[in-house]
């Protein structure tokens, strides 16, 4: 059973992390020696998993939560942990209408422990577009006990 966070809780995460997100802009990453953008696919994702599909509160709160983090990692990576590259149907607005169409797409994933929590950060690109920001991933373990999740402290002797 996942712990209930208050409407008021939750809306006050949402709009700073929407505040904070709004202000970043774009991120220099000296991984790819050129600058992340953060736009409005990469907000959309932290609140939705798919297209119409919500993601839930306590994965968003938690999204939220560690958003201020996601700058920080991408300017300090300079190895990158994992890339993957696929086809995919990207949801695009072709001709003044949104359709699906199939394109390439690339994430790289950024593996950090920052603040004493351990996230993954992942970033996109269609084709040869601008590289942005996609996601944030806590890394978390369940408890055996009780069965409910938590994160990682980044501290091996305990982890």
């Amino acid at each position: 059973m996942e712990q209930q966070i208050s409407d008021e809780k939750f809306n006050e995460k949402k709009s700073e992390a929407e505040d904070y997100y709004k202000n970043i802009r774009e991120i220099y990453c000296p991984y790819f020696k050129e600058k992340i953008v953060f736009n409005a696919k990469g907000w959309e994702h932290l609140k939705f998993k798919t297209y119409r599909h919500a993601r839930t509160r306590n994965d968003q709160y938690i999204r939220f939560k560690l958003l201020h983090l996601a700058p920080e990692i991408i300017k300090n990576s300079h190895t990158v942990q994992g890339i993957w590259t696929t086809k995919k149907l990207e949801f695009m607005n072709i001709n003044s209408r949104w359709e699906n169409i199939m394109k390439n797409v690339t994430f790289w994933e950024f593996i950090a422990v920052i603040e004493e929590v351990r996230v993954r950060i992942i970033i996109k690109q269609i084709e040869d577009g601008v590289k942005y920001f996609w996601s944030i991933i806590p890394l978390w373990k369940i408890d055996t006990g009780t069965k409910r999740r938590f994160l990682y402290s980044g501290k091996p002797d305990i982890d």
